[in-house]
């Protein structure tokens, strides 16, 4: 019987540290985008079996999205350095005619600025000027290292000041995902005065948005999510859990719409409905998107997204 019990006890122990270990290694690579000479990008039925194996206990090498498509409107390619010394890459595209103002857009992670062309084009036939820019790690940018927003609120910021110091004084924040997520860090981290904000599908903390990842992808929440917050904090110098986004929506005090899809896998009815509550704007709207998930709205559901959007901007 000792015997047993002692077999059991070392079986367990030793499961704990492989969990331990293969948890590391996961949180390393959802926290790291390779360069295009590092790691492609294949899809699962591409993969040898050793390969899927393998990807499967510690992790996917995934490469930064390439940045396929330019703006079909007028434009400049901007370079800026973050805190890290680190080359941002983006575009500034002039409104035509009188400007309204300046919206500043901001992908999800793993994506890229020409990602959310779709939506700055809308923006500019308002009458806007746009700027986009890539995060460090992503598309053009710098870097390999991404915090999904901690530290990347840094990127906001320096974005945000190089649009100021030009001289605008209507400066318009939009975000999706993880770009939503770090927009509400960045304005009381830094203090920041745009007149208004549009956020959409924001996550409520990190480990929510671990969660949110592993439900997608029909994994347990728990232990993983935990063990994955645990390691990704100590390998990326940032304290994941207190990286809430919903407690920061209450230092936000301009107009702000929030949008969430109502077959979002990834972001909570919950979550979004305590974002939105605990914004203490006077002015804030929370829009749903019956026919979409976590995606953009502006390319699912056109017309709604359009008449939302404008009309947040003229009142």
């Amino acid at each position: 019987m000792k015997k047993t019990l002692r077999f059991a006890g070392w079986f367990l122990l030793v499961v704990l540290v492989l969990l331990n270990v293969l948890m590391a290694f996961h949180a390393y690579r959802l926290t790291y985008f390779y360069e295009s000479t590092e790691a492609v990008f294949r899809r699962p039925e591409q993969m040898s079996m050793g390969e899927k194996v393998t990807q499967a206990l510690f992790g996917f090498r995934v490469p930064k999205r390439p940045v396929k498509e330019v703006p079909d409107f007028p434009y400049q390619k901007i370079q800026l350095k973050n805190a890290n010394n680190q080359i941002l890459v983006g575009w500034l595209s002039p409104a035509q005619g009188k400007s309204k103002g300046t919206v500043i857009l901001w992908h999800g992670h793993g994506s890229n600025k020409s990602r959310v062309l779709a939506e700055a084009r809308y923006f500019h036939e308002l009458g806007y000027q746009t700027v986009l820019f890539d995060f460090r790690s992503h598309g053009e940018s710098q870097g390999n290292v991404c915090t999904i927003g901690y530290h990347e609120t840094d990127d906001v910021k320096t974005v945000y000041k190089w649009v100021k110091a030009k001289g605008e004084s209507n400066i318009i924040l939009w975000g999706m995902s993880m770009g939503a997520a770090t927009i509400l860090k960045a304005v009381p981290e830094f203090e920041l005065k745009p007149s208004k904000v549009l956020i959409e599908c924001p996550f409520g903390s990190l480990e929510d948005a671990i969660e949110g990842r592993l439900r997608s992808l029909h994994i347990p929440a728990q232990p993983f999510s935990s063990l994955l917050l645990f390691y990704g904090s100590m390998e990326r110098s940032m304290d994941g859990w207190a990286y809430q986004p919903a407690s920061y929506a209450r230092q936000l005090n301009m107009p702000v719409l929030l949008q969430w899809g109502r077959s979002d896998p990834r972001v909570s009815q919950a979550e979004t409905q305590l974002i939105f509550a605990n914004l203490r704007a006077k002015k804030k709207r929370l829009v749903i998107y019956e026919e979409s998930g976590h995606q953009s709205f502006c390319r699912h559901e056109t017309d709604k997204w359009k008449k939302e959007v404008s009309d947040f901007l003229a009142n």
